[in-house]
């Protein structure tokens, strides 16, 4: 590969790197998903909710995101990303505020679910659709950079909430988050993402290599993929939302436990990047097989010790593998199945991403009830990332999609 090539590709880019990444940033992923975290006591000891209730809203949230998705996919190949990307950022807004307005679960669960159905199309399957038909060279690379955004928001939203939480209290504080989408992720959209079906080098023909959407749903290499991604992401989403609450039970206040938990962020932009970097150059699924192997030792970290330092060590090693997930599954989509129906065999394995996504915080709040202690539910985890890791090299060989095929060699 020539690093003049991928660098030339990345400068003439930048505004979309931006606005993919500002965008999927304030998306009904990942705002519900990192914000529910630092929430759950807060709202806990406010309403007198069981946790487990309160995090079933990332069921509504990411269970209805998994239904949505293959329309979404449907939704940009016949009216383009822009059309889809700005009344989804709008929607993401509307139902967060809902929740923020909660006085029953009900209600507070119904605006968790909105924020995922109206803003269904703010999602990473959009984002990474544009990266991926805009870059060539530099393919890896820019999605890892564009979808740095949701670790940004991983790393700044716990201690936004933990600050706003004294003066607004939960509910203040929510709407804190749903004026986000609004106010910082749609001017960007809006002044930047480009205003057809991708950016600057993008090349309708090279949409016709590769799968259609029945022989990659037929093709054994699409299930080891997603049930990869499933089981990653199992795991990454039952820990992570429940780092705070675990570091608050062994004794640490909400500030030193946020700030703990943030490495979970801290680790996710390398992850995002090198991830990407290291997958324009070496065969990705070795690269994803070493970055599910690292969570799973992290995990056993956390059942261990006390110290505050190795704590944020294990945060920040899972935070790599939660910072490369997605990364990983948009590059081996592109890599293993082209870009002809790109957005729609994505969108279905992006469904097994959000079904774990959805199920695992609850899942783990559970097990938490059941034995009052997180370790069960660490121990679990590990499987899972190493049960992934292995999956994932199953993939085999690349194979050939034409031009297109030497993008991600």
């Amino acid at each position: 590969m020539r690093e003049g090539t991928v660098g030339a590709e990345l400068r003439a880019g930048w505004l979309v790197l931006v606005a993919c990444a500002v965008g999927v940033g304030s998306s009904a992923v990942a705002l519900p998903f990192y914000s529910i975290g630092p929430l759950t006591k807060p709202i806990e000891t406010a309403t007198g909710w069981a946790r487990s209730d309160i995090q079933l809203a990332i069921l509504f949230s990411s269970g209805i995101g998994a239904l949505t998705s293959p329309v979404v996919g449907w939704l940009i190949g016949r009216f383009g990303p822009r059309k889809v990307a700005i009344p989804s950022l709008v929607g993401v807004s509307t139902g967060l505020s809902i929740a923020s307005m909660a006085d029953s679960l009900g209600q507070f669960w119904s605006g968790y679910a909105l924020a995922a159905i109206l803003g269904a199309g703010s999602n990473p399957v959009l984002w990474s659709r544009v990266i991926a038909a805009t870059f060539d060279r530099a393919r890896g690379a820019a999605l890892g950079l564009a979808l740095v955004g949701t670790a940004l928001v991983a790393l700044l939203l716990p201690n936004l909430i933990a600050n706003a939480v004294p003066e607004l209290g939960w509910a203040g504080a929510l709407r804190l988050v749903a004026a986000i989408p609004v106010i910082v992720a749609l001017p960007v959209v809006w002044l930047f993402l480009p205003r057809g079906q991708a950016g600057h080098s993008y090349h309708p023909a090279k949409e016709q290599s590769g799968f259609d959407v029945r022989e990659a749903l037929t093709d054994r290499r699409f299930w080891f993929l997603t049930a990869s991604i499933l089981c990653g992401y199992l795991a990454i989403s039952g820990v992570s939302p429940n780092l705070v609450p675990a570091l608050s039970d062994r004794g640490f206040d909400a500030a030193d436990a946020a700030s703990i938990a943030s490495f979970f962020a801290v680790g996710m932009i390398p992850g995002r990047i090198a991830s990407g970097f290291l997958m324009d150059r070496f065969w990705a699924p070795m690269v994803a097989c070493g970055a599910l192997i690292l969570p799973a030792f992290a995990c056993l970290v956390l059942n261990g010790s006390d110290n505050p330092a190795i704590l944020a060590g294990a945060c920040m090693m899972l935070g790599i593998a939660a910072g490369a997930e997605l990364d990983i599954l948009a590059f081996l989509t592109v890599r293993y199945f082209g870009l002809r129906r790109y957005p729609q065999i994505y969108s279905f394995s992006y469904a097994a991403l959000a079904i774990g996504s959805a199920t695992a915080p609850t899942m783990f709040s559970r097990i938490f009830e059941r034995t009052a202690s997180y370790e069960a539910s660490f121990g679990i985890a590990a499987v899972l990332f190493l049960a992934g890791a292995m999956l994932v090299v199953l993939l085999g060989p690349y194979p050939d999609h034409g031009p297109d095929s030497r993008a991600a060699a």
